[in-house]
């Protein structure tokens, strides 16, 4: 009885199998929608009785058709799919096996990298690519030797579906974990992508790279530059991302060169900035040329805030670096309000924190600017008159020598 069923199973397939070779575009078609239809979840025993033993027929068939006709697109999302029911199967080892033998690594990254193929398929293709490298490092490392690490990168770079990139940052970050050979080339591609122009691409790089940063211990000095000219982005969700991972540096390398570039910032040079195309009318040129830095400057002084009120030590170390002083610049910007009021609520941390820093902000500010601040610092900048306004753009405030005898007394 058993040996009947089998000969019944085995002619069935063999019939299945030849429609297929002998069938165009359309049948085919037909029989990969059945397929999907009926053994999408399957696992792998499943797959190998609905199959008679012999499902890695079926497969090496859709990996050959995929092979020759990628390129022009030909159903690549169904073969994509019915690759996905194989490498996706629970005891999937054979299939995946049997896919990399025949370059299935190669064949995906290519899909990526054609101009025509389409967002589904590229995010379908990126979802392959990361059930094998959740197989293991040897995986991974098939994957980067392939030059995986910079198609992935430049697929998210420059894709513009969410789904894309999503499944792009996925797949970086499983690069990266437990894979020691390559990991660093992951970090450094994650830092390239800081420089990508859409907001969306840039948040999900920096939520990979937070990851990645605590995987690869030791901090890239040449992460500190693009990380900050984010915060020049006008989307809060970036910002919000570049902020955490600056309070995760603190703990880096890197710690110092944060601070005095944050520091710096506040006091932005307006030479060579980037222009953005808003606001086109040539009577706001300036505005929008100074726009960018001024954001930038906002969100350097609410940076520093939140790492001054986590750290006592940083605190005392901002000072040094001039801190006060920069603040007190940044608190003058009147084309920038949001730069005045987070300046004001980093500088009021400092004064209520120092008696010397509120020794020397009383005096730079005047009596009645001073009771103003210490009332309501968010709201100062909504009082600020032209003349305050050049009082504090103009301040030589500067503790850092006083403090240092201060300490060296106690």
């Amino acid at each position: 009885m058993s040996s009947s069923v089998e000969q019944t199973a085995g002619r069935r397939l063999m019939t299945f199998l030849r429609e297929w070779d002998r069938g165009g575009e359309r049948v085919r078609r037909r029989m990969l929608l059945s397929f999907l239809s009926k053994n999408s979840g399957k696992t792998s025993p499943e797959l190998e009785l609905e199959f008679a033993q012999a499902a890695s027929l079926f497969l090496s068939r859709i990996t050959a058709w995929i092979r020759l006709t990628y390129m022009f697109g030909t159903c690549l999302d169904l073969q994509l799919k019915a690759l996905g029911v194989f490498l996706s199967a629970t005891s999937n080892h054979r299939y995946v096996m049997e896919f990399l033998e025949v370059g299935g690594v190669l064949t995906l990254l290519e899909i990526l990298g054609q101009k025509q193929t389409k967002e589904p398929d590229k995010a379908q293709a990126l979802h392959l690519l990361n059930i094998i490298s959740n197989t293991g490092r040897k995986n991974k490392e098939l994957i980067c030797e392939s030059y995986g690490v910079r198609a992935v990168a430049e697929c998210l770079a420059q894709s513009g579906s969410e789904v894309t990139q999503r499944a792009a940052s996925t797949l970086l970050e499983s690069l990266a974990q437990g894979n020691p050979s390559y990991q660093q080339q992951v970090y450094k591609g994650l830092i390239a992508l800081l420089a990508c122009s859409c907001p969306k691409a840039q948040q999900l790089v920096l939520q990979t790279l937070r990851t990645v940063q605590s995987i690869v211990k030791t901090t890239h000095p040449a992460i500190v530059e693009p990380l900050l000219n984010l915060l020049r982005s006008f989307h809060l969700e970036v910002q919000y991302e570049v902020i955490e991972l600056i309070i995760e540096l603190q703990q880096t390398e890197v710690r110092t060169a944060v601070l005095r570039a944050l520091v710096t910032l506040l006091k932005p040079a307006r030479k060579g900035v980037q222009k953005h195309k808003i606001l086109q009318d040539p009577e706001m040129k300036k505005m929008t040329d100074s726009l960018p830095l001024f954001v930038q400057q906002a969100a350097a002084a609410k940076a520093l805030r939140l790492l001054a009120e986590g750290s006592q030590e940083t605190s005392e170390e901002l000072i040094h670096l001039g801190v006060v002083h920069h603040l007190l610049y940044a608190m003058g910007n009147q084309e920038h309000a949001d730069a005045q009021k987070q300046a004001s609520l980093a500088l009021e941390h400092f004064v209520r924190s120092y008696p010397v820093v509120e020794e020397h902000v009383r005096t730079a500010m005047g009596p009645a600017l001073f009771s103003s601040f210490m009332h309501n610092a968010e709201l100062l900048y909504m009082s600020v008159d032209d003349v305050q306004a050049d009082i504090l753009l103009s301040n030589r405030v500067n503790i850092s020598r006083e403090l240092e005898e201060q300490n060296a007394e106690s």
